[in-house]
């Protein structure tokens, strides 16, 4: 099993949504992003905990070589790296980067309407545009203050 799809497997096992994963370079340390489902409410640091204890256990178990486990929440500027994000977070702010610019521009930042066939639909300055899920190289909410 891939590393990804065990952590994925431990934390959905747990109640979580798995938002993002990282590695270092080397693949010493492991960094793992969870969220709560939507109607959950967020992330605390009692969660971190719960699931950062159990993927310990499970990483002896599998045999994982690690140095150092880090989970933490998304953050306000979480990614949007599933198609479902799009519909979560519609009426959010977002900003994006595409993997080829479109014209000479890559980087994009609107409001998400929602998701259209896997289009994800922004509302920039009125206009509604529509990005390729695949051509999103990056997606981050803009937390409002």
């Amino acid at each position: 099993m891939q590393l990804v799809e065990l952590i994925e497997q431990t934390v959905i096992g747990l109640g979580y949504e798995l938002v993002d994963f990282e590695t270092s370079p080397r693949g010493r340390m492991l960094r793992v992003f969870i969220d709560r489902l939507s109607e959950q409410g967020n992330v605390n640091v009692d969660d971190c905990t719960t699931v950062s204890h159990q993927l310990t256990r499970v990483f002896a178990v599998e045999n994982v070589d690690y140095d150092r486990l880090e989970v933490s929440s998304p953050g306000l500027d979480r990614p949007l790296k599933k198609p479902a994000d799009w519909q979560r977070f519609a009426g959010e702010d977002v900003q994006i980067k595409l993997r080829v610019p479109l014209g000479n521009q890559r980087n994009f930042a609107g409001r998400i309407v929602g998701l259209r066939a896997e289009l994800a639909v922004l509302a920039i300055d009125g206009e509604e545009r529509e990005f390729s899920l695949e051509g999103i190289e990056k997606a981050r909410l803009v937390p409002r203050f």
